[in-house]
């Protein structure tokens, strides 16, 4: 008897403890990153990859699997040509399409004076020398048509000869900006034909039909002045896109437009809401689409109503605290989708197109959240400064106990004009901040979408005004529970999340006990400089510093500039900043510590000299991991 009692005693806390493990920095970089790469040709399977890390080699691994829509157990396979289509081949199987870099412009000294050869000298005389992570090196992105005869290519077409232009666009453009036409005889391509300091201003992208036979290009969306992009044909023929409407606005509405080769119509244009991506329906009667609502991302259908000035309506088809973050295909009455939550990262689930039912049918990482304890993620609704409700989502750590004190996080989300819905971050991962026993408030401040057209535009020109507010707000009402120990708040975000930081830096009346900004905004004078986007600083601050007749850009550069406020610093503060960052550069990150040191002020510089404006190498997100909760450990005791 005492035996058992006491084989009875080892198993419950032998359980006891799995039951308190929780997810740590190892575990969440070496979680399997699943994408999926298309349903078969006879609709019955989803071929799907997931990549994984060795945090040891800082390499990853990618394998592929199939499996069954009807569900059932995965299989590891090799070969998917034979199973999947293959969008870049012609509908008579006589031609490809693929895109290829040619050099069209001079940039290297070598370029031009031959007999320097060995210089590295770059040359420029216009904007967007550089983009995102990349020097311009004078090459250009070309869409190529190539004909094929016996299955190889036996001679290639260059579409866009001696243009400056990109296609895909650049820096994340992909397959899904070229594309064939239903009968194979044109190419629909993006691109945004500007060059220079024309092109950084610009957000005017372009979709443009190229006839194989004529050798002709058509503007389709010329006098559409955003962005146009991701065309896609129906089973009947008909062009949809996604098109903004004001040029210079990267954070437009975005609307799903259809073109039946005489006129156009918005199919979302009453509706108040912006769309991320969309599939036309199997029989051509509907398109679906995923769109930001309410904290979360959804699945939604609307009708085409063939042309008629009757404006359709739009159906939500899934609900619940998740993401519905990709659509991968529809086979019968059943679409395949990609879903996160806080807790889980990405996995791939069928719709019920019916009842928005959904069943999981990858389970890559269920191994690993089984073992672990998850925290509960709960939504508030709070009121801001102008009597408006703002959706927050507060993050507990795992076996939270409402009769203990826990040390709690403003987080601050970049964009700034980005949803803070149920993503699942391999870097910033509210999962990871609460299994270290951090409360997580992430407010859905003003300036992001799944609120109303409205509440996403309200940021622009306003970076340090209501949205400042809402954060306080969000902060200061969690703050008022017993749980919240307010001698331990801390403030942390990236981007505009950073900007955020450095802004709550200089004005948060001694509420935070700490800071983190990574890549975050400054002093806008450099910023304007040295960014190269121009389009993204003249829509949101109002223009250049000099323009001292423009109100807007002068309040930017005044009241809502970081560096103006530095003198209150008062605040320990940690500053992360990639070297290889052209969107937020270098002088952002380095010009804090340095005012940070130099007031003597608590601070450290995390310089990551080859990241962008991620962290994408394994062992420097490993490195930025553990740097983070060491920081918040010492400064938040």
């Amino acid at each position: 008897m005492k035996k058992l009692i006491l084989a009875i005693t080892v198993v419950a806390f032998t359980l006891s403890v799995t039951a308190q493990k929780v997810m740590t920095p190892e575990m969440l970089l070496q979680l399997g990153k699943v994408n999926p790469l298309g349903i078969t040709k006879d609709g019955k399977s989803i071929i799907y990859s997931v990549k994984t890390y060795s945090i040891a080699d800082n390499k990853s691994t990618t394998k592929k699997y199939i499996i069954p829509i009807a569900g059932g157990a995965a299989t590891p396979i090799d070969n998917t040509d034979a199973l999947l289509p293959n969008n870049r081949i012609s509908p008579d199987g006589k031609h490809s399409i693929s895109s290829n870099d040619i050099k069209i412009k001079n940039v290297y000294g070598k370029d031009f004076y031959p007999d320097c050869k060995n210089s590295d000298v770059m040359i420029y005389d216009n904007l967007m020398y550089r983009h995102w992570d990349t020097w311009e090196d004078g090459a250009f992105g070309h869409v190529f048509l190539n004909t094929i005869k016996d299955g190889k290519t036996i001679d290639s077409t260059d579409i866009m000869p001696n243009e400056p232009f990109d296609c895909p666009t650049k820096p994340f453009g992909g397959d899904e900006d070229f594309i064939w036409n239903p009968d194979g005889k044109q190419i629909i391509y993006v691109t945004k034909k500007k060059y220079g300091r024309d092109y950084a201003v610009s957000t005017n992208t372009d979709i443009y039909a190229y006839n194989i036979e004529t050798k002709k290009t058509v503007n389709l969306t010329d006098g559409m002045m955003g962005y146009d992009m991701k065309p896609a044909y129906s089973s009947t023929g008909t062009i949809a896109f996604l098109s903004m409407k004001t040029d210079g606005n990267e954070a437009d509405k975005n609307d799903i437009v259809v073109d039946n080769g005489s006129s156009k119509f918005n199919l979302t244009r009453a509706w108040d809401g912006t769309v991320e991506d969309f599939r036309w329906s199997t029989d051509g009667n509907n398109i679906y689409f995923i769109a930001p609502i309410d904290g979360t991302i959804q699945l939604f259908v609307v009708d085409y109503p063939s042309m008629t000035k009757k404006m359709p309506q739009v159906k939500q088809i899934t609900t619940g605290d998740f993401d519905v973050h990709g659509i991968v295909g529809q086979t019968g009455n059943t679409m395949i989708v990609e879903r996160t939550d806080m807790n889980h990262a990405n996995e791939i689930y069928s719709v019920d197109l019916i009842s928005g039912a959904m069943i999981q049918l990858t389970h890559v990482n269920d191994a690993t959240y089984n073992s672990i304890s998850l925290g509960k993620i709960a939504k508030r609704m709070i009121t801001t400064t102008d009597n408006l409700q703002m959706l927050v989502w507060v993050v507990y750590p795992p076996n939270f106990d409402a009769t203990k004190k826990y040390p709690t996080l403003l987080y601050c989300q970049g964009g700034p004009q980005s949803a803070l819905t149920q993503f699942y971050s391999f870097r910033w991962n509210f999962q990871l901040m609460a299994a270290n026993g951090y409360i997580i408030v992430a407010p859905n401040r003003r300036g992001m979408p799944g609120h109303g057209v409205k509440w996403n535009e309200e940021i622009s020109k306003d970076y340090g005004g209501q949205n400042i507010q809402d954060y306080l707000s969000a902060i200061d009402n969690v703050s008022k529970e017993s749980y919240v120990d307010k001698n331990r708040l801390g403030c942390v975000g990236a981007s505009y999340g950073g900007y955020s930081v450095y802004f709550l830096a200089g004005m948060h009346n001694k509420r935070f006990k700490t800071f983190i900004a990574h890549d975050g905004i400054f002093d806008w004078r450099t910023m304007y400089g040295t960014t190269e986007e121009m389009w993204f600083v003249n829509n949101d601050i109002g223009g250049p510093y000099w323009d001292k007749d423009n109100a807007a850009a002068q309040k930017s550069y005044s009241q809502f500039n970081p560096v103006n406020f530095v003198k209150n610093w008062d605040t320990p503060i940690m500053i992360i900043q990639g070297g290889k960052d052209y969107r937020v550069p270098v002088e952002q990150g380095l010009s804090a510590f340095q005012a940070a040191q130099l007031q003597g002020i608590k601070s450290k510089l995390i310089y990551l000299p080859n990241e962008n404006h991620w962290v994408l190498q394994p062992q420097n997100s490993l490195v930025w991991q553990r740097e983070f909760y060491k920081w918040l450990g010492e400064t938040l005791k």
